[in-house]
């Protein structure tokens, strides 16, 4: 993954629970890294080592974590520049969630090894759709329902997400259930 989501994570840590515990999470990941560069590719393990550690550090489930992280992550590339290309993919959550393969594609011409998730919507015809989520990476289900919660504030539109079909069950992907409140 790319330095900018390892650097998220650090934010995140240090935002919510001070320099020290990121320092202690570091450790405990075994990551001597003391700045990662947002355009440079670290492993995806280094990822996954960081969210284990912060799980243990803060003896908070790594589902909570990933939860959080994609919270966060909305606010974070907004910050860090990509905040007119989040507006530009949608007027609403429901457009933005059609668009995300897009957004990957227009992130991609900045990040060229990039190896984004996909996703499709699938309309049910009435205030819900279905977000199919494909990605390489296992584990992840958790951060998209925190992202999904995270641009349902941007959007200020409340929304109830349930996951529908999990890939750690033996599914060749996950699906969520998003389901818009006073649509």
């Amino acid at each position: 993954m790319y330095g900018l989501v390892n650097k998220a994570v650090e934010g995140l840590v240090r935002e919510r629970y001070g320099d020290e515990t990121w320092e202690e999470v570091k450790r405990k990941a075994g990551v001597d890294a003391d700045v990662f560069v947002s355009m440079e590719q670290y492993p995806d393990d280094v990822t996954y080592k960081l969210v284990a550690a912060a799980s243990e550090v803060l003896q908070t489930p790594a589902e909570d974590i990933l939860k959080a992280f994609g919270e966060y992550w909305v606010l974070y590339t907004a910050k860090e520049g990509y905040g007119e290309l989040l507006k530009m993919s949608g007027d609403s959550l429901r457009e933005f969630l059609h668009h995300l393969d897009d957004l990957h594609a227009h992130v991609g011409l900045s990040f060229p090894d990039l190896q984004p998730p996909s996703f499709q919507c699938t309309e049910n015809g009435d205030s819900s759709l279905v977000l199919h989520y494909y990605s390489d990476r296992p584990g992840l289900a958790p951060m998209v329902v925190g992202l999904l919660n995270g641009l349902a504030s941007m959007f200020d539109t409340e929304i109830d997400v349930k996951q529908t079909i999990n890939r750690e069950e033996g599914a060749d992907h996950d699906a969520f259930l998003i389901t818009f409140i006073n649509e």
